[in-house]
């Protein structure tokens, strides 16, 4: 707003100059003075060039041609305003003193170049402070400056229609470029009043932007003044009612009902924006905003993401490198289920196999959509969320209490409470961002209800149970896909009584059949340990009434897999003491087959059965051997011996009958 308020001083002070020597001078001659003065004034070369016209009636008023503003002498030679013609109307008594009211201002298009340098400088600073009430300048001869006070003028309408604006920061490293601007100022009373209508087509469509300062004389010279302004796009609107200052101070109310915020960002030059669902695509706010001192405050704060209703207050320090926040967010039910949500061709399927689960391994069905984290470098903060619950799609939370501090990229969610699946889970959870990204944490559960949080996490159903447990973990990858399949990390759980529904156990070991039914075990015990998205367990612990278990194998964490040998063994008091029958659990995690290992059954219950059916054999086979060879053993003697020696003599017999 500064640099609108300077180029309007020039312009004025350019329609004082050439009015008050309208009745003495010609048009060409006019424009050269005025031209010189007004480099004298701004410290920047100004030209005027093209004829020069003067009306008289119906208004009093001066036509020039292309007008140009010299740029500041570090910013390039391309000038900082140009213009095709200004057309400047006044009222009469402008002449002979007094204030000065423009009837109307019209350029005609201007093209504006603007740039900040990357030692904060900006080239739209101009030496106009010193203009005089009259609209002069420093006296002739360089004697005593005017007084400094302020501008006596009104503008009854600035016109500026077709601009082309471009605006470099150095410091941010961003270029904005605007074509097709139009500008309406209605300015009638120096201390009243200003309105203002601003139209940008950025990419072609329209935003318009319009408001009231309520005293801008006022405003002008450092006070405070009412403000109004509103934002118009096709995706959405943006308005403010409260007070501002030139400082620059704010405070008020800031509202926004946004049906896109992705294109609303992207129209008002900020970029579009990936947004998950849930997380603002459409998004309203409320809030009061106040601005000062590079602080800014959100109180009040009532914000609306898509379904998701959240209230609180913000603080903002904007003096440091990194935007530094300070937020605070209370929230019903929120629903997140948008940020595990896979592209439509990111996976290989859709998580079972094509042969109906008869065992091979599962399609993997973690989205390969790239995961931006680049936000994670904006800036530096804490954030507390207290939300009564989260639906996160693969995962169902209860009240959730957690401060996330976030510092150069790196996020640390501290889990201070999480309920879920019927338990409490605490620990931390960190996202870092910092040379690609990675996430892990350490995390303790107690009282988890594995039947849902199986179902959630892995499509297993078969277990109803309480569980405690503890785990570390670290995934590194652009996606969920490429996290999931890099895990490490170890951990431990344990049960109280439980079910394992889909086979009976006791049935499997009595009959050799355990499909359907149930299995009731009183305790269940395991550590792990997980390398490259696998899963590795060899010594899970399972004691039934009358039974006990043990179990290894792999849990295919990123493949979504599983090959596991389940070993149930009966105890003293079942029909077959010791007896043993291992389980293969084997196939995608929504689908597994599960059967019984005969052959290892026959090696863990048949043992010493199995090595008298052995000798048995080989002492049939050595008599056979013996019979159809001829071959006589001495005690203690073995069959390989035997034939060997036998053997041995029989090409004996045979040499010497060469010799005979």
């Amino acid at each position: 707003m500064r640099w609108l308020i300077r180029l309007f001083m020039i312009v004025l002070a350019a329609a004082v100059l050439v009015v008050a020597a309208v009745f003495f001078l010609p048009g060409e001659r006019i424009a050269g003075i005025a031209a010189d003065q007004l480099s004298r004034m701004t410290g920047r070369q100004v030209t005027m060039s093209g004829e020069t016209t003067i009306s008289f009636w119906p208004i009093l008023g001066v036509s020039t041609g292309a007008v140009t503003v010299a740029n500041a002498d570090w910013a390039g030679e391309t000038p900082m305003f140009q213009a095709q013609s200004l057309k400047i109307g006044v009222e009469p008594q402008a002449l002979f003193g007094g204030d000065i009211r423009i009837t109307g201002l019209e350029a005609v298009g201007p093209q504006i170049n603007l740039r900040r340098a990357s030692d904060g400088r900006v080239n739209w600073e101009l030496n106009v402070e010193g203009v005089a009430p009259s609209g002069q300048g420093q006296s002739e001869g360089g004697g005593a400056p005017a007084r400094s006070n302020r501008l006596s003028l009104t503008l009854d309408r600035a016109l500026i229609e077709n601009a082309s604006l471009v605006y470099v920061d150095e410091v941010d490293g961003t270029t904005v470029r605007q074509s097709g601007v139009d500008f309406d100022l209605r300015w009638p009373d120096y201390d009243g009043a200003a309105d203002f209508d601003l139209t940008l087509r950025p990419g072609g469509e329209v935003v318009e932007i319009s408001g009231t300062l309520d005293r801008v004389g006022h405003f002008i010279d450092g006070g405070v003044s009412d403000v109004q302004a509103q934002i118009t796009t096709k995706a959405g609107t943006a308005s403010f009612a409260g007070r501002a200052g030139s400082a620059p101070e704010v405070a008020g109310k800031l509202t926004a009902d946004l049906e896109s915020t992705s294109e609303f960002m992207a129209l008002i030059g900020q970029g579009p924006m990936d947004i998950p669902e849930g997380l603002g695509r459409a998004a309203t706010l409320e809030t009061d905003l106040t601005f000062k001192d590079d602080r800014l405050s959100l109180r009040n704060t009532a914000l609306g993401l898509d379904g998701n209703r959240l209230t609180g207050a913000a603080d903002v320090d904007l003096s440091e490198d990194r935007p530094r926040l300070n937020v605070q967010l209370n929230a019903g039910a929120l629903d997140l289920t948008g940020l595990s949500a896979d592209d439509a061709g990111g996976g290989s399927g859709s998580g079972t196999t094509g042969n109906g689960g008869s065992g091979g391994t599962a399609d993997d069905g973690w989205s390969k959509s790239p995961i931006n984290a680049s936000g994670l470098g904006a800036v530096n903060g804490e954030f507390a969320l207290v939300a009564e619950s989260i639906d996160l799609g693969d995962f169902k939370l209860g009240k959730v209490r957690t401060l996330a501090t976030l510092d150069r990229s790196r996020l640390v969610f501290g889990l201070r409470e999480v309920r879920a699946y019927d338990g409490l889970i605490t620990g931390q959870f960190v996202m870092n961002n910092r040379s690609g990204l990675s996430v892990g944490g350490e995390m303790i559960a107690t009282g988890i209800n594995l039947k849902t949080f199986l179902s959630d996490a892995m499509d297993v159903s078969r277990f109803e149970a309480k569980a405690d447990g503890e785990v570390d973990f670290l995934g590194v990858g652009e996606s969920v896909h490429a996290i999931m399949h890099s895990l490490s990390g170890g951990g431990a759980f344990k049960t109280g009584r439980g079910v394992i529904s889909g086979f009976d156990l006791d049935r499997l070991m009595r009959s050799g059949s355990g499909t359907g039914g149930t299995t009731v075990f009183d305790t269940l015990s395991a550590t792990f340990t997980m390398d490259e998205g696998n899963l590795f367990n060899d010594d899970l612990t399972l004691k039934l009434p009358q039974a006990s278990a043990a179990g290894d194998g792999r849990v295919g964490l990123g493949a979504r897999d599983i090959d596991y040998l389940f070993t149930p063994r009966l105890l003293d008091g079942g029909s077959r003491d010791g007896l043993a029958i291992p389980v293969k659990i084997r196939g995608p995690w929504a689908n597994p087959k599960i059967t019984p290992d005969l052959e290892a059954a026959i090696d863990l219950n048949f043992k010493e059965e199995k090595k008298e059916l052995e000798r048995q054999a080989r002492d049939e086979i050595e008599r056979e051997v013996e019979k159809q060879l001829g071959i006589e053993r001495q005690e203690g003697q073995s069959l390989e011996d035997a034939a060997k020696d036998a053997l041995e003599d029989e090409l004996e017999r045979g040499l010497l009958k060469l010799f005979d």
